[in-house]
């Protein structure tokens, strides 16, 4: 079978601006029809790679070899909008091969790239929201149907029905494309091969990003065989350092179990039933209310924005709205936490609310100012973190910064290590209610699982506004959808169980059909219904699955016992060979959690995916 020649290649490349190098001997083929992400921390250097491959930047070492007469589409991640000008002649000068070429492009070219993404050439660039100063972006990496597209952060600022547009039209016309974003579920549904930009080196993989976390599992566990020849020690290290994302999101089984309890008592909230025994588990309602809502109306001249929509909001609660660009998002919250007035309604808030609020604009950070300055105003080496005192230099850790970032300039970060840095200050605040507009913004997966951990560990209520859908599915436990028109809905659950919901609210009006049609043929009819129940678990798996709480306990304790043994400071001196025993115990004891715990979360999603499978082929 015949291969595509690359139509882009980089060839040993090397960058440091003048430092420490990002990366070395970076080797990255772009063949044709290549859908391809390019993932890695924050900082290391991927935004550098792009702008490598458009031409931007000229590499230290190494060769760029692009394809005689081949036309890219670049996408910066952050791009400055002129004033007074309109998008037209905006994208206009962005040019026909590449976004910083300030040649005019040909009229129709313009018109056929804002056609693309709905933006009205005529408006002026100052009028635009985010939103659709990113969409006029997208046009002019769009202009002139480039043969390659470089995306960098291309869903930053879009509301979720242009995300699912942009994916169908980068699948659909099969684009060549090396894009960065955030966004996994994105990612997911349209990536054909991952670059992954580790610790200086450029790795790749054929495969899309769906297979990353597998894929960088593998890669941990051959550098942890060849770190065993070493020692111990190193082992350990390069396990966290590969494995430590893949990891925490694997085997955070509280996380899961506490979230889907959540989720259920949110239902049990919205929809009345068995609020009793709520009240009863968690104390009475009122106790625990933040926002109380009914009827809540809201419009800006004959625009309605909220049209009767009521809620209420408790204690603990995570709270997502989702909803277009436009569709009122930003007001609904503005309303709920009292900084907008009603038009009528009822509105309720808890009288000892202390707000917490993270801005996608980034507005509380000063670039002049130190990480350290941003965290500690006031000076000092420590700051209160929730009633805690941390060093600073400990908390940035946290945060996945390197001690000497933290007297570094803010100036000097990224995009994603500013988000971070606004997270960590936020987060560091007193407060029992944390609204969080956009936070995934720019971040990488490393620091989206942070951002999981610390929300888990926060003990208030959390209001979310995002389009990252996985995110959504991984924190909240209701969903508010603004779908524009006045028209405002509440579902318990995440993102996918709002689809879910919705989509089956939308094809009752069908069911009657799909009844006739298995009137007319018997056959069909019970050959779909044999085929709809699906199976279930093993007499030995549901076992084994009841089981594995009782055995994860016993190894906890078992743990619990040998670390007190290892704690005593004499005994190595004492009885050395005791030490050795008891080390190797605990070593044998830390691998059994994890394979208990890998097998529990296997049988457990396994259990939940066959419940899944019968409940459709009931519906059906």
């Amino acid at each position: 079978m015949a291969v595509d020649p690359p139509v882009i290649t980089l060839k040993n490349a090397a960058v440091g601006f003048g430092g420490t190098p990002l990366f070395t001997n970076a080797e990255l083929l772009v063949t044709h029809g290549m859908r391809a992400c390019l993932v890695g921390r924050n900082g290391t250097g991927k935004s550098t790679i792009m702008k490598l491959l458009a031409g931007l930047v000229e590499p230290d070492a190494g060769d760029l070899y692009v394809q005689p007469g081949l036309t890219i589409g670049y996408l910066p991640q952050d791009i400055p909008l002129p004033a007074d000008m309109s998008v037209a002649d905006f994208i206009a000068r962005m040019g026909t091969k590449l976004g910083m070429s300030y040649e005019m492009a040909p009229r129709h070219t313009v018109d056929a790239a804002l056609s693309r993404v709905d933006i009205d050439g005529k408006r002026s660039v100052d009028s635009l929201s985010g939103g659709e100063a990113r969409r006029a972006a997208l046009a002019g990496a769009f202009l002139g149907d480039p043969d390659v597209l470089l995306l960098d952060e291309p869903t930053n600022h879009l509301d979720l029905p242009t995300i699912e547009w942009l994916e169908r039209e980068l699948v659909d016309r099969r684009k060549t494309l090396i894009t960065i974003s955030h966004d996994r579920a994105f990612l997911e549904a349209m990536t054909t091969d991952t670059f992954w930009l580790h610790r200086g080196t450029l790795r790749h993989n054929a495969s899309g990003y769906a297979a990353f976390e597998d894929w960088t599992e593998q890669v941990a566990n051959a550098e942890v065989r060849a770190a065993q020849k070493l020692n111990q020690k190193l082992k350990a290290e390069a396990r966290w350092l590969e494995r430590g994302g893949t990891a925490r999101r694997r085997r955070n089984q509280g996380r899961l179990a506490r979230l889907e309890t959540m989720r259920a008592q949110r239902k049990a909230l919205l929809t009345g039933q068995d609020l009793v025994q709520l009240e009863a588990d968690a104390g009475p309602i009122g106790s625990r209310l933040v926002v109380e809502c009914e009827g809540l109306c809201k419009s800006f001249g004959d625009d309605v924005i909220i049209d009767k929509f009521s809620t209420r909001i408790l204690r603990g609660d995570r709270v997502g709205l989702v909803g277009p660009n436009g569709a009122g998002k930003t007001t609904l919250l503005k309303l709920l936490i009292g900084e907008l007035e009603k038009d009528s309604g009822r509105l309720r808030l808890a009288k000892n609310m202390s707000l917490a609020f993270f801005d996608q604009a980034r507005e509380q950070l000063d670039p002049n100012d130190t990480l350290w300055q941003a965290l500690a105003p006031r000076g000092g080496d420590s700051i209160n973190v929730r009633g805690r005192q941390r060093h600073v230099v400990a908390y940035l850790r946290d945060f996945l910064f390197d001690d000497k970032q933290a007297r570094a300039p803010i100036a000097t970060l990224s995009g994603g290590e500013r988000n971070r840095l606004l997270l960590a200050k936020i987060l560091a605040q007193q407060s029992n209610l944390l609204v969080l507009d956009e936070p995934t913004n720019d971040l990488d997966a490393d620091t989206l699982d942070v951002l999981l951990e610390m929300l888990d560990s926060y003990e208030g209520t959390v209001l979310l506004v995002s389009h990252d859908r996985d995110f959504l599915d991984r924190v909240v436990n209701s969903t508010i959808a603004v779908e524009g028109g006045g028209h405002v809905r509440e579902y318990p659950g995440g993102y996918s169980d709002y689809l879910h919901q919705r989509k089956r609210a939308g094809t009752s009006t069908t069911k009657t059909s799909a009844k006739t049609t298995t009137r007319a043929d018997p056959a069909k009819h019970r050959k779909k219904a044999s085929s709809a129940v699906a199976k279930k678990l093993s007499f030995k798996e549901e076992h084994e699955l009841g089981a594995l709480p009782h055995r994860i306990n016993a190894l906890e304790h078992a743990k619990a016992e040998l670390e007190k043994v290892l704690a005593d400071p004499e005994l190595f001196a004492r009885d050395a060979a005791a030490y050795e025993t008891a080390a190797g115990k605990l070593a044998e004891v830390q691998a059994a959690i994890g394979a208990a715990e890998d097998r529990w979360l296997d049988l457990e999603s396994l259990r939940e995916s066959l419940e899944r499978a019968n409940d459709a082929g009931a519906e059906q």
